[in-house]
């Protein structure tokens, strides 16, 4: 089964986060927008990927809009990954023994990101890394938060339009 696709209802779930607090879609939804995205920490594209996430929620990331990862690795690894790609975000762990969420969202690589609107509807799906799909979620960011439009890529980097995951 495929990730799901835009226009698909984003299933709910309630999960713990890394910082012991938990997450439930559905209460994030009542603040606006929320972008989810799957990895597991061995994943060299997600590792590549998730520093411009990093990039996104510092420049947009408000009460307005949720940014949270949801990792397919255990409490320890998971940590370990945050504090060395320097990510702030909230990050929840998906069960790493039936991985519930991760199923019902029809994960088949990671990273998988998803944009999913207020309304509960997938906006964007995106599977591996796809620069458009990254700038159609900081330009949704940046018009959610209120925030000027700014690319998150820098003109001295050298970034591929796409990583498969």
């Amino acid at each position: 089964m495929p990730a799901l696709t835009p226009g698909t209802t984003a299933p709910d779930f309630i999960m713990p986060a890394l910082d012991g607090k938990e997450f439930s879609l559905h209460e994030a939804l009542t603040r606006g927008p929320v972008v989810l995205a799957f990895f597991k920490i061995s994943c060299p594209v997600c590792q590549f990927t998730f520093p411009f996430l990093e990039r996104i929620y510092k420049a947009h990331g408000s009460d307005r809009i949720t940014i949270a990862g949801i990792s397919q690795n255990d409490r320890k690894d998971t940590a370990a990954f945050l504090k060395e790609f320097g990510i702030t975000f909230p990050v929840l762990l998906d069960d790493t023994k039936a991985y519930p969420v991760s199923n019902a969202y029809g994960l088949t690589n990671v990273p998988t990101i998803f944009w999913i609107g207020r309304d509960g509807l997938i906006e964007v799906s995106s599977v591996g890394w796809a620069r458009k799909e990254i700038g159609e979620i900081n330009d949704k960011a940046a018009i959610t938060s209120g925030d000027t439009m700014t690319s998150i890529f820098q003109p001295n980097e050298s970034i591929p339009e796409f990583r498969a995951g």
